[in-house]
């Protein structure tokens, strides 16, 4: 396989679909500094999955499947994850926020890889925002 196809999320040749959350904003308790365990600040977060597709393999019945949200995985769940990920309480690190986001999401066995992005809108005076991406897949 080559890389271009494995670095997309989407892909009806491996049978994966594209399942994403853009722009989930929370108030977190996040940073290293003094002033950043004392309150909460505004956290962006960002996930991608790819997701087996159960539509775009070639099968005996039509490509629709079943008009059901158990067969597929539920954007809305992921929110909640997120949500209740980040009101356990401080994080120190926007990636171990990432990590553990990436492993909530990676619970699904039908997720094979996941993107997060998590970003700060407020800790740079001089930037829109700073953060992480990473990609984690099921090995």
């Amino acid at each position: 396989m080559d890389l271009g196809a494995e670095r997309r999320l989407a892909d009806a040749a491996l049978g994966l679909r594209h399942v994403f959350v853009r722009g989930l904003t929370l108030a977190a308790s996040i940073g290293v500094h003094r002033h950043e365990h004392e309150g909460r600040q505004p956290v962006r977060i960002g996930i991608e999955l790819a997701v087996e597709d159960d539509g775009a393999r070639p099968m005996s019945r039509p490509a629709v499947g079943r008009d059901e949200l158990s067969r597929v995985v539920d954007y809305e769940r992921i929110a909640a994850l997120v949500r209740a990920i980040v009101a356990r309480g401080h994080v120190q690190l926007v990636e171990t926020l990432a990590e553990r986001i990436a492993e909530a999401c990676l619970s699904d066995h039908r997720v094979r890889i996941v993107r997060v992005t998590v970003e700060k809108p407020e800790a740079l005076p001089d930037a829109d925002c700073a953060g992480v991406t990473i990609e984690r897949r099921r090995g």
